[in-house]
């Protein structure tokens, strides 16, 4: 893998987005929007508007991509305008596979919160019930604890960072 100006830029605001994700559950606009930008201007001085048009292209997926999750509640909307920045610096191709690498370490990183986190011992009890209903009645039926945890907050920066950084290093040339 080669770095360049672009990369290097990208992982500093991955790495910015990591940490601000962790110590306030947020990832700032003055972190986002100057990244889109940024990922539009290196597009097109690279390529002219076929470049600028790259970018948008790979904006517009990135936060088209989450902002179904974002809809529903399960993602923060900085975590969507990450993915757009992501896609203004790789474009659509490359945000496809961040996305995709994303959603697996998210999920990997989600299962970990639920089976260690202290306050949500509720949700694996009727995980656990879940899965011995299945596997002894053929029948998928899930008992919501009726106790409601404060469920601890996913940093889902950091599925975003871990996702596009394994995208960067397998896919680009």
């Amino acid at each position: 893998m080669i770095f360049t100006v672009e990369k290097v830029l990208l992982l500093g605001v991955l790495i910015i987005a990591v940490i601000t994700d962790i110590r306030s559950n947020r990832i700032p606009n003055w972190l986002t929007f100057p990244a889109m930008i940024m990922g539009l201007g290196f597009n097109y001085i690279s390529a002219g508007a076929y470049g600028l048009l790259f970018g948008i292209e790979g904006l517009l997926l990135g936060g088209v991509l989450f902002i179904i999750l974002y809809a529903l509640g399960g993602m923060g909307a900085g975590d969507v305008k990450l993915m757009g920045a992501v896609g203004s610096m790789l474009g659509p191709q490359m945000v496809l596979w961040a996305a995709l690498y994303t959603a697996v370490i998210g999920g990997i990183y989600a299962l970990a919160v639920i089976a260690f986190h202290p306050r949500t011992k509720a949700t694996r009890t009727a995980l656990q019930e879940t899965i011995k209903g299945f596997v002894y009645s053929k029948s998928l039926k899930y008992n919501k604890p009726n106790n409601v945890e404060n469920p601890p907050k996913l940093c889902y920066g950091v599925a975003i960072a871990i996702g596009t950084i394994v995208t960067v290093i397998l896919k680009s040339g």
